[in-house]
């Protein structure tokens, strides 16, 4: 089996979160995009629901630009599942809201 090929890195901590999901794609491509997709979603932009939007670019004008490619080809065409990974996003946070149990407190 050959190893995998690093993904250039989600900004900050962005990167330290994607990370955990890293198991759950098969490609670098599905890898970055997934980065990609979450940065757009977090950035404060005016209009974060459109394709453009995410990649952050003009619309119309960047709509053909490799970056609004890639996110629509990891959005519409690339396999994965979307519940699988809402699982895992459910997981991390129930893991960091959730209070100390009784039993680590007692040591």
């Amino acid at each position: 089996m050959s190893q995998r090929r690093p993904c250039p890195p989600a900004p900050g901590p962005l990167e330290d979160y994607a990370a955990q999901f890293d198991d759950l794609f098969d490609s670098l491509a599905q890898r970055r995009g997934f980065r990609e997709y979450l940065e757009g979603l977090l950035l404060p932009r005016d209009r974060n629901k459109t394709l453009t939007a995410l990649a952050g670019v003009e619309p119309i004008v960047g709509s053909q630009l490799p970056s609004v490619q890639r996110l629509q080809w990891f959005l519409s065409e690339s396999t994965w599942d979307a519940e699988t990974i809402n699982t895992r996003r459910l997981e991390l946070l129930l893991t960091e809201i959730r209070p100390p149990s009784p039993m680590s407190r007692a040591s």
